[in-house]
């Protein structure tokens, strides 16, 4: 049960007769007022209706938050392991080479891309809200809009990247960006070891969304 939709008392009309604008048979009284809350209500009523299949629902988002999605930024990071001057030029002013590419727009603002390496190892959080590069790697997940994450990447990141099966050597040190309105940041993953005979496709294969994050590695062949 929504809390707080009837506690207001209605209206007065006419000759002093209550008129209810609660009308419980239409969808919007039973929506809430918080955005996530109102997604989910909607979610469940058109559910019922059978108009959606919540399984298929998860599927597609799925699709675009590990696939379709952070292809974009995987294209970006295969060239830079194959280009230097791209590479270099990427590290200098990731926010003109991404807006050349067509990778800007909503949800893009200044771009900062940072490097990994054996020394230093980068990993992207907003401290605030959910800020995140949609044009490079489509929707934010879950877990990195969640408090936990947000709130333990600052204190413990390398707990947190243990948890993600991320565990690095303990002369690596972490650096922890805050992504913001104003700036987004993306994480150019150490490119594998035996890859020197792939190509560029081939080298998008192996970059997921979690490794230009920072809480996960590019994967090997």
């Amino acid at each position: 049960m929504w809390l707080g939709l009837d506690s207001v008392p209605a209206p007065r009309h006419g000759r002093g007769m209550p008129h209810d604008h609660s009308d419980h048979d239409h969808p919007h009284a039973l929506l809430p007022s918080d955005p996530a809350l109102r997604v989910k209500a909607l979610e469940t009523i058109l559910t019922q209706k059978g108009l959606i299949d919540p399984a298929a629902l998860d599927e597609i988002i799925e699709t675009y938050e590990t696939k379709i999605g952070p292809r974009n930024g995987a294209e970006v990071v295969a060239r830079a392991w194959t280009d230097p001057a791209f590479r270099e030029a990427l590290l200098e002013d990731a926010t003109k080479v991404v807006s050349e590419l067509g990778f800007y727009g909503r949800q893009g603002e200044h771009m900062v891309a940072v490097e990994n390496t054996k020394d230093v190892h980068n990993m992207v959080v907003c401290t605030l809200c959910s800020c995140y590069p949609w044009p490079l790697l489509g929707i934010p997940p879950g877990w990195y809009k969640s408090d936990a994450y947000r709130a333990r990447a600052v204190r413990e990141p390398r707990k947190v990247l243990a948890e993600f099966g991320v565990t690095l050597p303990e002369d690596t040190s972490i650096r922890v960006w805050d992504s913001t309105a104003e700036v987004r940041y993306l994480v150019v993953p150490m490119r594998p070891t035996n890859t020197e005979d792939l190509t560029q496709s081939e080298l998008v294969e192996l970059i997921s969304r979690d490794s230009m994050i920072g809480t996960g590695l590019a994967g090997q062949p």
